[in-house]
């Protein structure tokens, strides 16, 4: 490097002396101009324009092309912790590539381009009414931490120096809903619940995959407004996990303080309790933090407090390599040929393929026999787009609907025809439809039904809904009526679900032969769910979430308690159960073993099973292990998952797993929100689905289960 060459240009140099040098050279005006998501140019220090904010849910997204992956919930179904990984590596592939395509053309990037990443969510699903639900890894803590590791590790890449993108985990904590409320609500949880239930997956992220930023939430959870809240940003953040990377508000949340929370009287003060909180960037600073310079002259904060936090966001655009020559950088010279390319396309097509959950299958009627000669498709979804993006998406030039993806895999010989039938709710614009009088003349009916983004998301984007959540879980009115009138015709009907939540169906599960979830299934979608209704493959996505019968099963929706909520804790017996899914072969567990069925506290638990495929198809099964813990103290989870594993068998093949119980997944949460392990009697139990009776009613396997005691 040249003698004349700034230290913070350096790529030589030491991260933290580069950017200690930077900030030293930085006037306050020009460093208040870093600490919101869109930083302005400074030109005397050649850096040019950088906006933090850009999403990745699913793909890189509101930036043009880009391949499409299934939504995060429908990702979550997939239980493969490696596939996703290879998912969120070839998003940040594509986000390289067309940051530096774009730095190129025009010296700097805009909102939306740039490669920090405001994703994953891992916010827990404990309520389906929740719209954005869908962007989340489901309702168990150990699933979304397992599924949210793998996605960061995708994003941010395995070279030692540099990152590929900066992943952001958000939105912490105690955030899902209700939408309508997320600026002024309080979420209250016990000390106990928050350990248990909202904060494994944030801990899980930041102690393991090492996730470069986290934002806060719009909410105050325990009376502090999640943005400004010194017990979770600085005492549980940064002091008990060790957190190096840097906190984002979610956008607007600082102003919230004085607009909606009213904990602070204006932007000043609200700018300084986030600053002296640990908010290190605010997103949207109009009445925030470009009140900084007032604050500081108010005597609010001190310019060490700006460096403090300005220190922590500089550092992960240097962990990019932003500062350096691009020819230093692994990443820069990622091609644009990537972007929505084939390679990417297959790997979506092979999520949205291990993505679909099949919940029922009566008489095996899935896959389509070769008897089948005639197929009516029908349904207000079944050549609809958005049901294949979710929400938070990219656009692609390669998306596939259902309808196409049927007429595509059609043999030839088998006659098709559509008729939409239904409209997604209002039934009484519906004029002179002739499909139900048709039906029973075909071999089977095909009807893609369920939730659009249109009725779920964020507050401002499900535009038929009340601020993007569901007051009722059931599948519209509409839709019932069309299936029903269908069902009555006796009509053979396999009904395709789309949706990012839970849909209590009010008995219409009785009156169709099998019923298919598919989430938002990316661009690939309609190739893939044609290919699994004619059995190219066998479905193997387990449920992340619960089906409740219906929304009197649920708890009132502002409550955070988990009692009665999920797997976990909910009593009453569920349309489907969490981690539920058939196959069109079957499985069977057998010959558990325990090593040492008496453990001293702090010993880990071994075990042997064995896993059959007694059917006739190829297949795979996701091994779920859960354990109970009996003689607990306080309130703990009636189960718990604990591991789980992808097992592919043929036809006949049976092999033997091993497993292990860490004491810490022994250990429950006491009262005070520590994790505490207690002498006592537990029970494992190792299966495909969640361990209750309705799971056995459905056709799950019959699963092993042995007890265990731990001694002092």
């Amino acid at each position: 490097m040249s003698e004349n060459c700034p230290l913070y240009l350096n790529p030589d140099a030491p991260l933290e002396e580069r950017v200690n040098d930077l900030i030293s050279r930085m006037t306050l005006e020009e460093k208040i101009s870093q600490m919101c998501n869109s930083c302005a140019a400074i030109p005397r220090l050649g850096i040019p324009a950088y906006d933090y904010w850009s999403e990745a849910l699913h793909g890189v997204a509101r930036n043009g092309k880009a391949t499409v992956f299934p939504q995060a919930i429908s990702m979550a179904a997939t239980w493969d912790t490696e596939l996703i990984e290879r998912v969120a590596d070839a998003i940040a592939s594509e986000a390289r590539a067309k940051f530096h395509e774009t730095l190129r053309k025009f010296g700097k990037t805009d909102i939306y381009q740039g490669l920090t990443i405001w994703s994953p969510n891992i916010n827990i699903f404990r309520d389906p009414r929740w719209g954005r639900g869908q962007e989340t890894w489901g309702e168990d803590p150990y699933l979304t931490g397992e599924m949210g590791t793998a996605f960061v590790r995708g994003l941010q890449g395995k070279d030692p120096r540099y990152l590929k993108t900066a992943a952001c985990a958000k939105h912490y904590a105690v955030h899902s809903g209700p939408e309508k409320e997320r600026h002024t609500f309080n979420a209250i949880v016990t000390r106990r619940e928050l350990f248990d239930t909202y904060l494994p997956a944030f801990k899980k992220l930041v102690t393991e995959a090492k996730v470069e930023a986290v934002m806060g939430a719009y909410n105050r959870t325990l009376g502090e407004p999640c943005c400004g809240s010194p017990y979770l940003l600085k005492e549980i953040l940064r002091n008990q996990w060790g957190f190096k990377g840097h906190v984002v508000s979610d956008c607007g949340a600082i102003n919230d303080f004085h607009l909606h929370h009213q904990v602070t009287k204006d932007g000043a003060e609200s700018a300084a309790l986030g600053i002296k909180s640990g908010c290190d960037m605010a997103c949207i600073c109009t009445y925030s933090y470009e009140n900084l310079t007032e604050a500081l002259n108010r005597g609010l904060i001190t310019e060490e407090d700006i460096d403090h936090a300005l220190r922590n966001t500089l550092r992960t655009r240097f962990k990019l390599g932003l500062f350096d020559p691009q020819e230093k950088v692994p990443y820069a010279h990622i091609s644009m040929s990537v972007v929505g390319c084939e390679a990417h396309r297959k790997l979506a097509y092979e999520t949205a393929v291990k993505s679909a959950v099949l919940l029922k299958n009566h008489n095996h009627i899935l896959p389509v026999k070769p008897d089948v000669k005639s197929i009516l498709i029908v349904g207000p979804n079944a050549g609809n787009v958005h049901v294949l993006l979710g929400n938070y998406y990219g656009l692609s030039d390669s998306m596939t609907t259902f309808m196409e993806g049927l007429v595509g895999r059609l043999p030839e010989g088998v006659r098709m025809e559509f008729m939409p039938g239904s409209l997604l709710t209002d039934s009484k614009k519906i004029k002179n439809d002739w499909s139900v009088a048709s039906a029973a003349s075909f071999d089977l009916v095909i009807a893609f039904m369920g939730l659009s983004p249109l009725l779920e998301g964020e507050e401002g984007e499900a535009i038929l809904s009340d601020n993007g959540d569901r007051e009722d879980i059931a599948l519209p009115k509409a839709q019932q009526e069309y299936i029903r009138d269908l069902a009555a015709t006796g009509a053979k009907i396999v009904l395709v679900l789309t949706g990012g939540s839970a849909i209590a169906l009010n008995g219409i599960e009785d009156l169709v032969e099998a019923i298919l979830w598919v989430g938002y299934p990316g661009q690939e979608g309609g190739r893939a769910i044609a290919d699994l209704i004619f059995g190219d493959h066998s479905p193997s996505g387990k449920l992340p979430i619960t089906f409740p019968v219906s929304t009197d099963q649920l708890p009132p929706f502002r409550e955070y308690s988990m009692k009665e909520r999920t797997y976990r804790y909910m009593t009453s017996s569920p349309l489907f159960p969490f981690g539920f899914g058939l196959s069109y072969t079957q499985f069977e567990y057998k010959n558990l073993q325990l090593e040492h069925p008496v453990l001293s506290a702090g010993e880990a638990l071994r075990g042997t099973f064995e896993l059959a495929n007694v059917g006739e198809y190829e297949g795979e099964e996701v091994v779920q292990v859960y354990l109970s813990d009996l003689e607990a103290s306080t309130i703990v989870p009636l189960q718990k998952l604990i591991s789980f594993q992808r097992v592919r068998l043929k036809p006949g093949e049976t092999v033997q797993l091993s497993f292990a119980i860490q004491p810490e997944a022994m250990m429950m949460i006491d009262d005070e929100g520590n994790p505490v392990l207690e002498p006592g009697k537990f029970k494992v139990t190792i299966g495909g689905a969640a361990p209750i009776q309705r799971s056995l009613d459905l056709g799950a396997p019959q699963p092993v289960q042995a007890y265990f005691e731990v001694k002092r």
